[in-house]
Formats: structure tokens, C-alpha cells, sequence
């Protein structure tokens, strides 16, 4: 590498990190040979549910250089939202609802965009002649694998990407380049013997080590699944409301975690265990309102409630009897059905 190629790749990493990102990797486009294989036998085994998105645009997210022919260099930025609380204290308190870290505040994904396009406006500047594209979450990128092969951590027996130095408490964010940096060696699995993350997941989504089946993770029949959840499923939710960080926060390597420097990931006060009968008499006015910057307003009310229900059904508390009971003739069947669930469980 020659100095002044040296030099941007430095000034870039600084420039990263003044944003808030505490750390960067750089990879290949083409570094994750394996993913579109991978992710047509997750879709061939139906593992993937109800996200049609993922079987419909599989061209593109098992071939990161399918996107964006012209892109040279994969730059993925880590930002850590760490919670400041224990996320997994919320759970023995059955008249409340567990929210999951990420979405206890604003909706991550305006600001990491921002930031990210910050960064990427100061390499266009920095580099002539030098084009990008940013993605976060929203297109049809495999962040995680593109973050092992960037060297930012690797993908944990819970899927989710780890780090010896943050944890696993972070968001990704990708920077698609024409410009041509050097790579990054990637990840070292580091997970060992460990299957904390594997053991406590309270429906058994991981067939195998490193194998997640969505159709039975509680953050994708909270947030993803549309309709009624089958009933085998409902007893294991818990107080579990919208996704589940159960498997994130018992990861050993969080110990190496750091503090979330945006305050906006810091969670708001209503939102660390809200009561599960205030909740469930939101009308959808008051849910807009009520989570009018958050994550949450895009499942809906009725969704969100259905939600609340199966935890007011697991609760064993005979006060929240008379909640459900108020919503058995909502005009909303899988809402009607929730409570009416809810309601004979109690």
C-alpha cells in the first residue's frame, strides 16, 4: 500500500470513529462465497416464514457484487447500542412487556444512515473520482457476513455477529466503493464450547449451532409474522412484546462490550418495562403517537397488541383478565382472537 493510500485508509478509520462508529472493516464484494448457497437452503427449508423479501431477492443478497457491479471495497462500520440496564430483568415482571433493546428509542436506522453518509460524502471529497452507496438493513445486503469477512467479528452460533472487542450489542452499517482499498482478514470464531446463547432461547429457534429457523424466533413472530401465532408458540413468548434479546445478552464476550455514544440508542424510561394493560388499550391513534419515532410503529396497532395479549395470556396475573376481556370484540379478528386466547388462559 503506498503512503498516501495508507494515509486515507487511516483518515478514513478516524473519520469513522469521530462519527460515533467504533469500528471499521473493510472486505471484497464478492468475500462471502458461501452466502448464496447458504441462504437457498434456508429458503428452500422454509426457515424464512412469511419474508417473501428474502426468497425474492436472493440474486442480490447472496452476491453483494450483484448489487453494485462497480463497487470495489465493502466498507462495514459498527456502532454499539449497548443497553445500559439488564434487558433480561423485564422478563420476571409479568404484568410488564419486554421491548427489545434496539427499539426501547428511536428507530436506529435514520440516524445510522446519516452518520454513514457522512462518512461517505468526506471519502468522495477525500478521493476523486470515487463513488458509494450506503445500505443499512433496509436493502438486500447480508450485513453479518460481509461484517466477518470485513474482520469486525464473526457470526456467533446465534447468527448474530460478535466481536472480542464490542460484544454483540451493535448495529451494522455498509459502505459499497469504487474505490479500491485493502481488505481486512477476516473474522476468527471465537465461540468455543460456549451455547449460552443456544440454551436459553425459549423456543428452540436454532436447530444446530449457527442454524437459526425464524418460524419459531420470538423477534420474528413479534415483529415479521402477520396473523395469529400458533398456540404452541404463544405459552413460550412470555412477556416478550416486540423481538427478544435472550440469546444477545447472555453472550459471554459482552463483558468487552462499550457504551452507546448516541443517546437516542439509550432507552426511554416508558419503554424499559411498560404495563402490559396500558398498552393493550392503545387505540391507533394513541399507538402512532405513542411510538411515532420508534421501530415499532411500522408492525401497527393491531399487530403490537396481538402481542400484548399473548403476554397478558402468559402474565398468570387475574387483574389483566378484564383487559382482554374489553378487546374479545375488537374489529380486528387476529386482535379478537388474541384476547379471547388471553382471556381463557387466565
Amino acid at each position: 500500500m503506498s503512503g498516501g493510500e495508507n494515509s486515507l485508509l487511516e483518515r478514513l478509520r478516524d473519520k469513522a470513529q469521530e462519527e460515533g462508529f467504533a469500528k471499521m472493516g473493510i472486505c471484497a464484494p464478492d468475500a462471502i462465497p458461501h452466502a448464496a448457497e447458504r441462504l437457498a437452503e434456508y429458503v428452500d427449508l422454509g426457515r424464512h416464514g412469511q419474508m417473501a423479501w428474502m426468497a425474492d431477492r436472493m440474486h442480490w443478497r447472496g452476491n453483494p457484487a450483484e448489487l453494485w457491479n462497480a463497487a470495489k471495497s465493502v466498507v462495514m462500520l459498527a456502532e454499539p447500542y449497548t443497553p445500559q440496564h439488564d434487558p433480561l430483568a423485564v422478563l420476571q415482571e409479568h404484568d410488564r412487556g419486554a421491548i427489545s433493546v434496539y427499539a426501547q428509542n428511536r428507530d436506529y436506522h435514520d440516524a445510522l444512515k446519516k452518520r454513514l453518509k457522512r462518512v461517505g460524502r468526506w471519502l468522495i471529497e477525500q478521493a476523486d473520482g470515487t463513488e458509494i452507496k450506503v445500505f443499512v438493513d433496509t436493502a438486500p445486503v447480508m450485513e453479518k457476513p460481509l461484517g466477518a469477512a470485513a474482520g469486525l467479528g464473526w457470526q456467533g452460533k446465534h447468527t448474530n455477529l460478535v466481536s472480542d472487542a464490542l460484544g454483540n450489542w451493535f448495529f451494522l452499517g455498509a459502505i459499497f466503493t469504487t474505490h479500491d482499498f485493502t481488505k481486512d482478514e477476516a473474522g476468527t470464531d471465537r465461540c468455543g464450547s460456549c451455547r449460552a446463547c443456544l440454551d436459553i432461547c425459549p423456543t428452540n429457534a436454532f436447530p444446530a449451532p449457527y442454524q437459526l429457523d425464524a418460524r419459531r424466533c420470538i423477534s420474528y413472530l413479534t415483529i415479521e409474522h402477520k396473523g395469529p401465532v400458533d398456540e404452541e408458540l404463544r405459552v413460550l413468548m412470555g412477556n416478550r412484546i416486540y423481538g427478544c434479546d435472550d440469546c444477545l445478552a447472555v453472550c459471554p464476550w459482552n463483558k468487552f462490550a462499550v457504551e452507546a455514544r448516541d443517546i437516542s440508542y439509550h432507552a426511554r424510561e416508558e419503554l424499559k418495562a411498560p404495563k402490559l394493560a396500558e398498552l393493550a388499550r392503545l387505540d391507533d391513534a394513541q399507538f402512532r403517537l405513542f411510538f411515532s419515532k420508534s421501530p415499532i410503529k411500522r408492525i401497527g396497532r393491531n399487530q403490537f397488541v396481538r402481542n400484548v395479549l399473548y403476554a397478558i395470556g402468559n402474565s398468570g396475573d387475574t387483574d389483566l383478565k378484564a383487559v382482554a376481556a374489553e378487546l374479545v370484540a375488537d374489529q380486528d379478528p387476529t386482535v379478537s382472537d388474541a384476547a379471547r386466547w388471553a382471556k381463557a388462559r387466565l
